[in-house]
C-alpha cells in the first residue's frame, strides 16, 4: 500500500525583502499543526500600491519571467512552459494531488472564478499546475484530479529537481518530500499562485492561499484582456 501522504504548504517565498505583508507571508502548515522553520532570504518584494491597480491581487514590484522548464503534461508529453504559454495570460502554481486542503481548494477556486468567464476569455487564460510530488502524481493521478476542478487545465510533472530549480527562479520554495515514521510523507512548498500578463510573459500577480473566488472572478477578465497591473 502506498503511503499516506499529508502536507505541510508553506506560503514561504525567497527574493527580495517585503516592502509590504510580511506577516502574510510567513510560514504556515497545512494539513498539520503548527509552523516550522524561517524563511530562506525573506519574501517576494510586493507593492504597497496595489489598491491602485485594478486588480485585487498582490502586485509585485519585481516582475518575473516564467521558468525554462520541461515536463511531461498529463497526455504523457513534453510541455515547455515558456513556448506553450508565450504571449498569453498564465496562472501558475506548485501543488499536489494527496494535498487535503489548499491545493485542492485554490485549484478549485479558480476553476469556480474560470468557469464564469466566457468561453472566448476562458481560451485566453492558460492555468498551469505543475506537481511537487512527482513520484505520486502520475500523468494519469494528475489528469483525474484537475479534471474534477477544471478539464482545461493544465498539468505538469517530472523531474523534482526542475520543479524546485523552476519554483526558485520565482521566489517559491519547494522542498523534497519527506518520510516520515508514521509512513505519511509530508511535501512543503510555496502555496501562492503567480498571474503573468500576456503582453510580457511576466509575473505582475501574487494570489496568497487565502485568496477567495471572488477576487479570482474579479482579476480573470482582466487578466484575458491583458489589462496592465
Amino acid at each position: 500500500m502506498a503511503p499516506r501522504t499529508t502536507r505541510r504548504t508553506s506560503p514561504r517565498l525567497l527574493g527580495a525583502a517585503a516592502l509590504a505583508l510580511t506577516a502574510a507571508l510567513t510560514l504556515t502548515a497545512c494539513g498539520s499543526s503548527g509552523s516550522s522553520g524561517s524563511d530562506a532570504g525573506g519574501p517576494l518584494k510586493v507593492s504597497k500600491e496595489s489598491s491602485k491597480s485594478p486588480y485585487q491581487a498582490t502586485v509585485l514590484s519585481k516582475h518575473f519571467d516564467k521558468p525554462d522548464l520541461v515536463l511531461n503534461d498529463t497526455s504523457g508529453q513534453p510541455y515547455d512552459l515558456r513556448a506553450k504559454t508565450a504571449g498569453r495570460a498564465t496562472l501558475l502554481f506548485f501543488g499536489y494531488t494527496s494535498c487535503p486542503d489548499v491545493c485542492p481548494t485554490t485549484m478549485g477556486d479558480i476553476g469556480v472564478a474560470m468557469s464564469k468567464l466566457s468561453p472566448e476569455e476562458q481560451q485566453k487564460i492558460d492555468v498551469v499546475f505543475v506537481s511537487t510530488d512527482p513520484e505520486r502524481d502520475t500523468p494519469k493521478v494528475l489528469r483525474t484530479w484537475l479534471d474534477s476542478m477544471g478539464k482545461n487545465f493544465t498539468g505538469l510533472t517530472g523531474d523534482l529537481e526542475k520543479v524546485k530549480a523552476a519554483a526558485k527562479t520565482l521566489g517559491v520554495l519547494v522542498e523534497d518530500p519527506i518520510v516520515n515514521k508514521d509512513g505519511t510523507v509530508t511535501s512543503s512548498h510555496g502555496a501562492q499562485v503567480l498571474g503573468f500578463l500576456p503582453s510580457d510573459d511576466k509575473a505582475h500577480l501574487l494570489y496568497l492561499s487565502s485568496t477567495s473566488t471572488q477576487t479570482f472572478a474579479h482579476d480573470l477578465p482582466l487578466l484575458a484582456k491583458g489589462v496592465a497591473a
